[in-house]
Protein backbone atom coordinates (compact mmCIF):
# COMPACT_ATOMS: atom_id res chain seq x y z
CA UNK A 1 0.00 0.00 0.00
CA UNK A 2 1.62 3.23 -1.17
CA UNK A 3 -1.18 5.82 -0.91
CA UNK A 4 -1.81 8.00 2.13
CA UNK A 5 -5.37 6.59 2.00
CA UNK A 6 -5.88 3.00 0.83
CA UNK A 7 -9.30 1.34 0.71
CA UNK A 8 -9.74 -2.31 -0.22
CA UNK A 9 -13.11 -4.00 -0.83
CA UNK A 10 -14.86 -1.83 1.75
CA UNK A 11 -18.61 -2.17 2.21
CA UNK A 12 -20.95 -0.74 4.80
CA UNK A 13 -24.62 -1.37 5.61
CA UNK A 14 -26.82 0.99 7.60
CA UNK A 15 -28.38 -0.50 10.76
CA UNK A 16 -31.65 -1.06 8.87
CA UNK A 17 -29.80 -3.24 6.36
CA UNK A 18 -29.61 -0.69 3.54
CA UNK A 19 -26.33 -1.02 1.67
CA UNK A 20 -24.54 2.34 1.79
CA UNK A 21 -21.11 1.44 0.37
CA UNK A 22 -20.36 -1.46 -1.96
CA UNK A 23 -16.88 -2.88 -2.60
CA UNK A 24 -15.02 0.41 -2.52
CA UNK A 25 -11.43 0.22 -3.80
CA UNK A 26 -9.49 3.44 -3.73
CA UNK A 27 -5.94 4.79 -3.42
CA UNK A 28 -5.19 8.46 -2.78
CA UNK A 29 -1.63 9.78 -2.91
CA UNK A 30 -0.10 12.31 -0.56
CA UNK A 31 -0.85 15.88 -1.65
CA UNK A 32 -3.70 15.03 -4.01
CA UNK A 33 -6.81 17.20 -4.14
CA UNK A 34 -9.68 14.83 -4.84
CA UNK A 35 -13.40 15.50 -5.33
CA UNK A 36 -15.85 12.75 -4.46
CA UNK A 37 -18.88 13.69 -6.54
CA UNK A 38 -22.32 12.19 -6.88
CA UNK A 39 -26.01 12.83 -6.24
CA UNK A 40 -27.51 12.98 -2.77
CA UNK A 41 -27.52 9.52 -1.21
CA UNK A 42 -24.60 8.30 -3.31
CA UNK A 43 -22.53 7.37 -0.25
CA UNK A 44 -20.11 10.30 -0.28
CA UNK A 45 -20.59 11.38 3.34
CA UNK A 46 -20.64 7.78 4.52
CA UNK A 47 -17.29 7.17 2.86
CA UNK A 48 -15.75 10.19 4.62
CA UNK A 49 -17.05 8.95 7.97
CA UNK A 50 -15.58 5.51 7.29
CA UNK A 51 -12.18 7.05 6.53
CA UNK A 52 -12.34 8.77 9.93
CA UNK A 53 -13.07 5.47 11.70
CA UNK A 54 -16.58 6.54 12.70
CA UNK A 55 -18.12 3.54 10.94
CA UNK A 56 -17.22 -0.14 10.97
CA UNK A 57 -17.78 -2.07 7.76
CA UNK A 58 -16.21 -4.99 5.95
CA UNK A 59 -12.97 -4.75 4.03
CA UNK A 60 -10.06 -2.50 4.93
CA UNK A 61 -9.29 1.21 5.16
CA UNK A 62 -5.71 2.27 5.91
CA UNK A 63 -4.90 5.93 6.59
CA UNK A 64 -1.23 6.94 6.69
CA UNK A 65 -0.32 3.35 7.48
CA UNK A 66 -2.93 3.00 10.25
CA UNK A 67 -5.87 0.65 9.81
CA UNK A 68 -9.14 2.46 10.46
CA UNK A 69 -10.83 0.79 13.44
CA UNK A 70 -12.35 1.68 16.77
CA UNK A 71 -9.14 0.97 18.65
CA UNK A 72 -7.15 3.17 16.26
CA UNK A 73 -9.71 5.98 16.04
CA UNK A 74 -7.62 8.48 18.01
CA UNK A 75 -4.55 7.80 15.88
CA UNK A 76 -6.58 8.10 12.68
CA UNK A 77 -8.05 11.44 13.72
CA UNK A 78 -4.60 12.79 14.57
CA UNK A 79 -3.58 12.44 10.92
CA UNK A 80 -6.98 12.92 9.22
CA UNK A 81 -9.20 15.85 10.05
CA UNK A 82 -12.88 15.85 9.03
CA UNK A 83 -14.60 19.19 8.38
CA UNK A 84 -18.31 18.51 8.75
CA UNK A 85 -21.01 19.90 6.48
CA UNK A 86 -22.51 22.03 9.25
CA UNK A 87 -19.76 24.16 10.86
CA UNK A 88 -21.91 24.69 13.96
CA UNK A 89 -21.19 21.04 14.83
CA UNK A 90 -17.51 21.95 15.23
CA UNK A 91 -17.89 25.36 16.88
CA UNK A 92 -19.14 24.99 20.44
CA UNK A 93 -16.78 26.96 22.70
CA UNK A 94 -17.28 30.51 24.06
CA UNK A 95 -14.68 32.11 21.77
CA UNK A 96 -13.08 31.40 18.42
CA UNK A 97 -9.70 30.97 20.12
CA UNK A 98 -11.14 28.33 22.45
CA UNK A 99 -12.60 26.39 19.53
CA UNK A 100 -9.41 26.37 17.47
CA UNK A 101 -7.26 25.61 20.53
CA UNK A 102 -9.49 22.72 21.64
CA UNK A 103 -7.83 20.10 19.43
CA UNK A 104 -4.20 20.95 20.22
CA UNK A 105 -5.01 21.10 23.94
CA UNK A 106 -6.53 17.63 23.82
CA UNK A 107 -3.44 16.40 22.00
CA UNK A 108 -1.50 17.28 25.15
CA UNK A 109 0.55 20.11 23.63
CA UNK A 110 2.02 22.70 25.99
CA UNK A 111 0.46 26.15 26.24
CA UNK A 112 2.97 27.92 24.00
CA UNK A 113 2.54 25.32 21.26
CA UNK A 114 -1.25 25.52 21.54
CA UNK A 115 -1.12 29.31 21.10
CA UNK A 116 1.27 28.95 18.16
CA UNK A 117 -0.90 26.36 16.42
CA UNK A 118 -4.07 28.39 17.05
CA UNK A 119 -2.60 31.67 15.79
CA UNK A 120 -1.20 29.96 12.70
CA UNK A 121 -4.49 28.27 11.84
CA UNK A 122 -6.50 31.48 12.26
CA UNK A 123 -4.04 33.39 10.09
CA UNK A 124 -4.20 30.75 7.36
CA UNK A 125 -7.99 31.06 7.10
CA UNK A 126 -7.98 34.86 7.39
CA UNK A 127 -9.53 35.13 10.85
CA UNK A 128 -6.58 36.55 12.78
CA UNK A 129 -7.62 39.29 15.21
CA UNK A 130 -10.98 37.62 15.85
CA UNK A 131 -9.82 35.29 18.60
CA UNK A 132 -12.19 36.65 21.27
CA UNK A 133 -15.28 36.69 19.05
CA UNK A 134 -18.07 34.22 19.90
CA UNK A 135 -18.36 31.72 17.02
CA UNK A 136 -22.13 32.20 16.77
CA UNK A 137 -21.50 35.85 15.85
CA UNK A 138 -19.54 34.87 12.73
CA UNK A 139 -20.98 34.97 9.22
CA UNK A 140 -21.63 31.73 7.35
CA UNK A 141 -18.38 32.01 5.42
CA UNK A 142 -16.43 32.87 8.57
CA UNK A 143 -17.92 29.87 10.35
CA UNK A 144 -16.79 27.65 7.48
CA UNK A 145 -13.28 29.09 7.72
CA UNK A 146 -13.31 28.71 11.50
CA UNK A 147 -14.28 25.03 11.20
CA UNK A 148 -11.33 24.52 8.86
CA UNK A 149 -9.07 26.29 11.38
CA UNK A 150 -10.13 23.84 14.12
CA UNK A 151 -8.73 21.08 11.92
CA UNK A 152 -5.62 22.92 10.71
CA UNK A 153 -4.56 23.60 14.31
CA UNK A 154 -4.14 19.85 14.76
CA UNK A 155 -1.73 19.72 11.80
CA UNK A 156 -3.27 16.70 10.04
CA UNK A 157 -1.73 15.19 6.92
CA UNK A 158 -5.16 14.71 5.36
CA UNK A 159 -8.27 16.90 5.41
CA UNK A 160 -11.67 15.58 4.38
CA UNK A 161 -14.60 17.94 3.90
CA UNK A 162 -18.31 17.29 3.47
CA UNK A 163 -20.02 19.81 1.15
CA UNK A 164 -17.74 22.68 2.27
CA UNK A 165 -19.25 25.14 -0.22
CA UNK A 166 -22.86 24.59 0.92
CA UNK A 167 -24.86 27.78 1.53
CA UNK A 168 -21.98 30.09 0.60
CA UNK A 169 -22.44 33.03 -1.76
CA UNK A 170 -20.22 33.06 -4.90
CA UNK A 171 -17.66 35.52 -3.51
CA UNK A 172 -17.23 33.58 -0.28
CA UNK A 173 -17.11 30.30 -2.21
CA UNK A 174 -14.30 31.68 -4.37
CA UNK A 175 -12.37 32.72 -1.27
CA UNK A 176 -12.82 29.22 0.12
CA UNK A 177 -11.53 27.72 -3.14
CA UNK A 178 -8.41 29.91 -2.97
CA UNK A 179 -7.84 28.91 0.65
CA UNK A 180 -8.16 25.21 -0.06
CA UNK A 181 -5.85 25.46 -3.09
CA UNK A 182 -3.19 26.98 -0.85
CA UNK A 183 -3.16 24.08 1.61
CA UNK A 184 -0.38 21.50 1.34
CA UNK A 185 -2.38 18.69 2.92
CA UNK A 186 -4.04 15.90 1.01
CA UNK A 187 -7.59 17.17 0.46
CA UNK A 188 -10.67 15.02 -0.11
CA UNK A 189 -13.98 16.82 -0.57
CA UNK A 190 -17.45 15.38 -1.00
CA UNK A 191 -19.67 17.59 -3.13
CA UNK A 192 -22.41 17.66 -5.73
CA UNK A 193 -21.33 21.16 -6.89
CA UNK A 194 -19.42 20.50 -10.11
CA UNK A 195 -18.16 24.06 -10.56
CA UNK A 196 -16.66 24.07 -7.06
CA UNK A 197 -15.06 20.66 -7.61
CA UNK A 198 -13.70 21.58 -11.05
CA UNK A 199 -12.12 24.76 -9.72
CA UNK A 200 -10.30 22.96 -6.94
CA UNK A 201 -9.54 19.33 -7.72
CA UNK A 202 -7.56 17.60 -10.45
CA UNK A 203 -9.10 14.18 -9.73
CA UNK A 204 -12.74 13.21 -9.42
CA UNK A 205 -14.33 10.05 -8.07
CA UNK A 206 -17.94 9.66 -9.18
CA UNK A 207 -20.16 7.68 -6.82
CA UNK A 208 -23.75 6.54 -7.10
CA UNK A 209 -25.76 4.04 -5.04
CA UNK A 210 -22.74 3.34 -2.85
CA UNK A 211 -20.43 2.38 -5.71
CA UNK A 212 -17.54 4.06 -7.51
CA UNK A 213 -18.69 4.65 -11.08
CA UNK A 214 -15.68 6.55 -12.43
CA UNK A 215 -12.29 7.65 -11.12
CA UNK A 216 -9.86 9.83 -13.01
CA UNK A 217 -9.15 13.27 -14.45
CA UNK A 218 -11.68 15.69 -12.98
CA UNK A 219 -12.15 17.77 -16.12
CA UNK A 220 -12.70 14.68 -18.27
CA UNK A 221 -15.26 13.14 -15.93
CA UNK A 222 -17.14 16.35 -15.18
CA UNK A 223 -17.34 17.39 -18.84
CA UNK A 224 -18.90 14.06 -19.88
CA UNK A 225 -22.52 15.17 -20.34
CA UNK A 226 -23.93 11.67 -20.76
CA UNK A 227 -22.15 10.38 -17.66
CA UNK A 228 -23.22 13.37 -15.57
CA UNK A 229 -26.85 13.15 -16.70
CA UNK A 230 -27.02 9.40 -16.03
CA UNK A 231 -26.03 10.02 -12.42
CA UNK A 232 -28.17 13.07 -11.75
CA UNK A 233 -25.43 15.69 -12.05
CA UNK A 234 -24.76 18.70 -14.24
CA UNK A 235 -21.68 19.33 -16.34
CA UNK A 236 -19.48 21.93 -14.67
CA UNK A 237 -20.28 25.24 -16.37
CA UNK A 238 -16.62 26.26 -16.23
CA UNK A 239 -15.88 23.35 -18.57
CA UNK A 240 -18.49 24.15 -21.20
CA UNK A 241 -17.16 27.47 -22.45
Amino acid sequence: MSGVVEIENFSYDYPDGTRALVDINLSIAHGEKVAIIGPNGAGKSTLLLAMSAFLKGTGKIVVDGIEASGKNAKKIRSVLGLVMQNPDEQLFMPTLFDDVAFGPMNMGLDESKVKERTAGALKTVGLEGMETKPPHHLSGGQKRSAAIATILSMAPKIITMDEPEASLDPRTRNKLTDLLKSLSQTLIIATCNMDFAAGLCSRAILMDEGRIIADGDARKIMSDAALMQTHGLEVASVLTG
